[in-house]
């Protein structure tokens, strides 16, 4: 029997992807799924998973994040929890951030926050498994997965495992942008998840003075690419040092933005 390449289209074997799902845990009540993606890291998945988490909850929804990005977590300083989590023989607990999202991180087992994760594929991607079928989530609107860059082995399992109602991909405005895309894109298609749409972070710095926007890397691709692959462009975060320190310092939910607000508008519609 071949290795399987997860693309059900050209393959002849007699299976079914969804019975890959695994099921949450019985005291858990989720009702959609957004994975936040991009084929490269650095481009700030966790920064946009943060900041549509937050406008999530202040919508009024019961928000939750499962920070699936094992080795690198930084959902938890971002949203200024510290320390570890509870569980019990029922089931582990999520932690709750100061306006009530429920989060589940690594970083939130480890001893240290600072502590390595030396841990081959396979337990990474169990861990994150784990994050959906044993954690307590209880009532969830709208969760939002924080995913680890690139197409190894935890995305696959987080799209094989978790049931996934819609995509977001994050990119920024370097030439790289269009391999960025398209190696999300042509994941999710083998995958057969829907794409909501492309968010570009870094896109330009406001000027002190005038208020003009600078193109610090040069014109942006963004509308392009949204063209080339049939995507709509969902919102166009600049480089803000007050954004940067508000998460540095614990207060992403305090952040005040109307630049992803087409955004909630598509996961809203799911």
């Amino acid at each position: 029997m071949s290795e399987c390449d997860h693309n059900c289209s050209t393959c002849s074997a007699n299976c079914d992807q969804k019975s890959m799902v695994e099921k949450t845990h019985e005291l858990s009540f989720v009702k959609k799924v957004v994975a936040v993606v991009s084929g490269k890291g650095g481009v700030g998945k966790s920064l946009v998973t943060g900041l549509l988490a937050s406008l999530s909850q202040k919508s009024g929804f019961k928000t939750a994040v499962l920070d699936a990005d094992i080795t690198g977590p930084s959902i938890p300083r971002m949203f200024g929890i510290r320390g570890g989590v509870e569980g019990d023989d029922v089931g582990i607990y999520p932690r709750r951030t100061k306006s009530g999202i429920k989060v589940i991180s690594a970083n939130l087992l480890l001893e240290q926050e600072t502590d390595p994760v030396l841990w081959r594929g396979p337990i990474i991607a169990g861990m994150v498994k784990q994050f959906w079928t044993d954690v307590i989530w209880d009532e969830v609107d709208f969760m939002f997965v924080d995913m680890p860059p690139g197409t190894g082995d935890v995305p696959l399992t987080v799209f094989q495992s978790l049931k996934i109602d819609g995509i977001i991909v994050v990119t920024s405005p370097q030439e790289l942008v269009t391999m960025i895309v398209e190696k999300a894109v042509k994941m999710a298609n083998m995958m057969k998840i829907p794409i909501l749409g492309v968010v570009e972070n870094m896109s330009y710095v406001k000027c002190p003075e005038c208020g003009g926007k600078i193109d610090l890397y040069g014109s942006s691709k963004i509308d392009q690419v949204a063209t080339d692959f049939h995507l709509k462009v969902l919102g166009r975060l600049p480089i803000d040092p007050a954004i940067a320190k508000a998460c540095d310092e614990g207060r992403v939910e305090e952040v005040v933005t109307s630049d992803l607000d087409a955004a909630m508008v598509a996961i809203k519609s799911l």
